[in-house]
């Protein structure tokens, strides 16, 4: 091997995440993770090694060269591969190709043009529901005939790292008649994780279910960030809006379709049967383990939750057709969140809203402080992996720090 990958890291020969990056001398440009190192592919072009045009290699956004197809950048991923494990190959004695990922600074690998944010956990669903409604139906009708979603904002999708404020916006307080202005008492995390779309449709086309896979990209984790107070008095009639879009982070490496394929597993059972543009044929759903920790400003992390993947009640094909199935277009750079992931287990769940139980079961940190919702000066940090015979993908992580309202 070339480049010495630790045990046990997220970035292993397997895997191969494209990102985009930059140093002190290097501006923004293409990479992939190895390991602690960055593999600088603009510079690798240099070595004329690869038969495209390689300009897309340098520009601060992977949309163009995700945009040349599955094709090229599977072929780049697995020459990649080919190349790390070949003491003589184009890579070899050339030390310049690679930097530190602690001496470079992680951009948004995307451009992303439109956000669509799904519900598709049916724990989380219900937990909802049961807090909210009637326990006997938590679920409402339709949730188990459509993957339930809803268009988000695009423009404060932000990588990780990036701290954010508190949100502000109106609430109405217990036992009030009248909404008051203040910030959020009550910021939450979802634990989600996204897709990426790499080809794009014309207004009236639709993705089949057979074909959905081949326009996904790749994956990112994804915390949307929530403000319930805010969320719980706008959503009637027409659901998420300030409470939503204030700020979400993904992590800053996508990690492709391809890397994640010796981890597909079965999804649940869905009953009722689903309508025919939604029945698929397959495995669809993914092991893919998730954790989320709070880190207290000057305090150790406490891991507060556990979850995975492959609890989604909808996969990603079944989203995509669904989305696409009135006409509605896509593009490269699309981002598509999962909805937060919770499992059966109460320590699964995928939010505070969750895990603390609306408040009544606040969560002890390793300081002795307790947490109902995030509080200023807290990191919330998010973790994925999928790992299976000596075989481990990673995404690395999602993190922000929470900062007092403006």
């Amino acid at each position: 091997m070339i480049i010495n990958i630790p045990e046990n890291s997220d970035f292993s020969i397997h895997n191969i995440p494209f990102g985009i990056f930059s140093t002190a001398d290097r501006s923004p440009r293409a990479g992939v993770a190895i390991g602690e190192h960055i593999l600088d592919l603009a510079a690798v072009a240099e070595l004329d090694v690869f038969d495209f045009n390689t300009a897309v290699l340098e520009k601060d956004t992977l949309n163009d060269f995700i945009s040349l197809g599955k094709t090229i950048t599977k072929r780049v991923r697995t020459n990649i591969q080919h190349w790390l494990q070949q003491e003589d190959s184009a890579l070899a004695d050339k030390p310049e190709l690679f930097v530190m990922q602690s001496e470079a600074s992680m951009h948004m690998p995307v451009s992303i043009g439109d956000y669509t944010d799904f519900y598709s956990s049916i724990e989380h669903a219900t937990n909802v529901g049961t807090m909210f409604r009637d326990p006997k139906n938590a679920l409402m009708p339709n949730w188990k005939h459509i993957p339930v979603g809803y268009h988000g904002r695009a423009s404060s999708i932000i990588v990780s790292g990036e701290s954010i404020h508190r949100p502000k916006g109106q609430v109405l307080p217990k036992d009030a008649t009248t909404p008051v202005f203040q910030a959020s008492a009550r910021l939450d995390f979802e634990l989600e994780m996204g897709f990426i779309t790499g080809k794009s449709t014309a207004v009236g086309e639709s993705i089949s279910i057979q074909d959905a896979e081949d326009y996904i990209f790749g994956m990112v984790l994804l915390n949307d960030w929530s403000a319930r107070d805010i969320q719980k008095w706008e959503y009637v009639p027409l659901g998420p809006f300030l409470a939503k879009n204030f700020a979400s982070h993904i992590s800053p490496w996508i990690v492709t379709l391809e890397a994640l394929e010796p981890f597909r597993v079965s999804g649940p059972d869905q009953e009722p049967k689903v309508l025919p543009y939604l029945e698929y044929e397959g495995i669809k759903n993914y092991d893919i383990k998730l954790e989320v920790g709070i880190a207290p400003d000057g305090s150790e992390e406490e891991t507060v939750c556990h979850s995975n993947f492959k609890y989604m009640y909808w996969n990603m094909a079944q989203q995509l057709a669904h989305h696409t199935v009135n006409g509605c277009n896509i593009n490269v750079g699309d981002l598509y969140g999962s909805g937060t992931i919770s499992g059966k287990d109460e320590n699964s769940y995928g939010s505070m809203l969750e895990l603390a139980w609306m408040g009544t079961k606040p969560i002890k940190m390793k300081d002795g402080s307790e947490r109902k919702f995030i509080n200023d000066g807290d990191t919330v940090i998010m973790r994925g992996s999928a790992e299976k015979d000596g075989i481990k993908v990673g995404f690395g992580e999602v993190s922000a720090k929470v900062l007092p309202a403006k």
